[in-house]
């Protein structure tokens, strides 16, 4: 009986994962093999292993692994004291609570702040400088980026931090390590679990990001989420949006299995 009901409590969750991953999934594998006027095709596929195509790869993937490093050198040392404080939890929410706010809003907001005469400038100005054009360079799209995924690197870095054995780290420091040593050898590999997760949630989405090439960028970086947004809003080319998209999708998983978790034997 209790088998039963749990099979019963699974078929929302087996019928989520159908309608909303398999199938947009089987969905996209479908339309790679089409042509812009639904004719079966392989030169989709061809097409990508093109230099244009296999260059925005590199680029997407270049700026991913920057967002990522920036990303992941804040918010290490962030998480590290964040563990020190008395009131850690109440300073976590704090660094959470932004990423509430719609990921348009704050990317207008920056709009405003790195304008020719927004705020950044403004204050440039006051020291006989300037302005500058902020917007619509790398510098902008790394920077904006980075912002945005400060929370989601640390969070699992926060936990694996929070949950380390003080015990180890003072053993450490008995057998006469030294504070550097102490976090190579020590605290940083027992956090590496927390580390992994944080570069997972932080290079997956960085690899595919098409709305703040546009508004930040300024179309000047193009990855190739912002290729699968024109070929299925502009180009109408579906089946060569879908083909990039199965790429994605594919590059995701490698990253995942390479990144991942994996248990050692005793």
């Amino acid at each position: 009986m209790q088998n039963k009901s749990r099979n019963l409590y699974l078929i929302p969750y087996v019928l989520w994962i159908i309608l909303c991953v398999v199938a947009p999934i089987l969905l996209i594998v479908f339309y790679s093999f089409q042509d812009i006027h639904g004719n079966f095709t392989l030169n989709n596929y061809v097409n990508f292993f093109t230099p244009v195509y296999l260059k925005m790869t590199l680029g997407s993937f270049w700026y991913a692994f920057l967002i990522t490093a920036f990303t992941l050198l804040v918010s290490y040392p962030t998480a590290y004291l964040l563990t020190k404080t008395k009131y850690k939890q109440l300073w976590l929410l704090l660094i959470i609570v932004p990423s509430w706010i719609n990921l348009l809003l704050k990317a207008y907001a920056f709009l405003g702040l790195f304008g020719k005469y927004g705020f950044v400038n403004a204050m440039i100005e006051t020291f006989g400088i300037g302005p500058y054009q902020l917007l619509f360079t790398d510098f902008s799209f790394i920077f904006v980026s980075v912002y945005i995924f400060i929370p989601f690197m640390i969070l699992p870095i926060f936990n694996s931090l929070d949950k380390l054995n003080q015990s180890y780290v003072d053993a450490a420091r008995d057998l006469g390590a030294s504070p550097f040593k102490t976090f190579v050898k020590v605290i940083f590999p027992l956090t590496m679990d927390g580390v992994k997760s944080g570069v997972q949630v932080v290079f997956i989405p960085a690899l595919s990001l098409f709305m703040l090439t546009r508004l930040i960028a300024g179309n000047k970086v193009i990855t190739l989420g912002t290729a699968v947004e024109q070929q299925f809003l502009v180009t109408q080319d579906w089946g060569m949006g879908s083909t990039i998209a199965v790429f994605l999708v594919l590059i995701m998983v490698l990253f995942m299995i390479l990144t991942g978790n994996r248990k050692r034997g005793l």
